[in-house]
């Protein structure tokens, strides 16, 4: 058994709901979660009203599973990414599992 952990920006939801359902992934967990960018400014006086937004609303999902459904789950993110016209591809890492009760 292996933790699985899934991160994307928040319009993505209903399709790595989907993903997950495909890899034959029952059981997650989701969180709502915002992240960072940095970015580094050269003259800092064309940045002070910026408008661009240095967070983003995205969600992170996690399941504790099989590693076979795991793999197959990141094979379908990997063909998810591909097919992405944006710069907000899922994000994806397995841990392993020491112990668990």
């Amino acid at each position: 058994m292996k933790l699985v952990v899934v991160t994307s920006v928040k319009q993505y939801r209903k399709e790595v709901l989907q993903l997950f359902k495909i890899a034959g992934i029952k059981n997650l967990s989701e969180s709502a979660i915002e992240g960072h960018k940095f970015y580094h400014v050269k003259n800092m006086a064309e940045n002070w009203f910026s408008s661009e937004r240095n967070s983003v609303q995205s969600n992170l999902f996690f399941s504790f599973n099989e590693v076979e459904k795991i793999e197959r789950l990141f094979e379908l993110i990997q063909e998810f990414n591909e097919k992405l016209a944006s710069k907000n591809p899922l994000k994806a890492i397995v841990l392993p599992i020491e112990k668990s009760i």
